[in-house]
C-alpha cells in the first residue's frame, strides 16, 4: 500500500478556495487524459464531482492513480502539485456535493448544467505526494 501524505495548512486553503484543479487520469493505452474540476477538502482527502459515462470514471475504474495541479488564481505561481488515487467512488451525496461546489465556484445554489438522467459521482482522492512552491 503507498504511503499517505498529508495536506499542509497552505495546500488545503488552495483546495478550499475557489480556485481550479487539473486532474490527469490515465487512458487505456498510458497516455493521459486532463480536465479542469472543481475541488473540495475532506480532512486530507480531497473530493472531485463528476458524471457518470465521462472519461474520468472509465478510466479510474481501471487504474486509481491520479495527479492534480491546483493554483492560486489571484497568484497562478503559488501552487500545488499532488499525486495520489482514487479511493472511493460513491454516488451517495453526490448531487447534494455539485451544488455546494456550485455555490463555491458560482455563487448559485443549485448547479446550474445538471443534464436529464445524469448520475453525479463523488471522486475520494488519497494523496500520497504533495508539492508545493508556497512557504509556510
Amino acid at each position: 500500500m503507498p504511503a499517505t501524505a498529508t495536506l499542509s495548512p497552505v495546500v488545503q486553503k488552495l483546495i478550499t478556495g475557489s480556485n481550479f484543479g487539473h486532474l490527469t487520469t490515465l487512458m487505456r493505452d498510458g497516455s493521459p487524459q486532463v480536465t479542469i474540476v472543481w475541488v473540495d477538502l475532506d480532512g486530507d482527502r480531497i473530493l472531485i464531482n463528476t458524471a457518470e459515462g465521462r472519461q474520468k470514471p472509465r478510466n479510474l475504474r481501471r487504474d486509481p492513480r491520479v495527479a492534480l495541479s491546483i493554483a492560486d488564481q489571484e497568484n497562478p505561481y503559488a501552487s500545488a502539485s499532488i499525486r495520489g488515487r482514487v479511493v472511493e467512488m460513491t454516488h451517495e451525496g453526490a448531487d447534494e456535493h455539485i451544488d455546494k461546489l456550485a455555490k463555491k465556484y458560482l455563487g448559485q445554489d443549485r448547479y446550474p448544467f445538471r443534464q436529464p438522467g445524469e448520475q453525479r459521482l463523488i471522486l475520494v482522492v488519497q494523496p500520497e505526494h504533495v508539492a508545493t512552491n508556497i512557504r509556510e
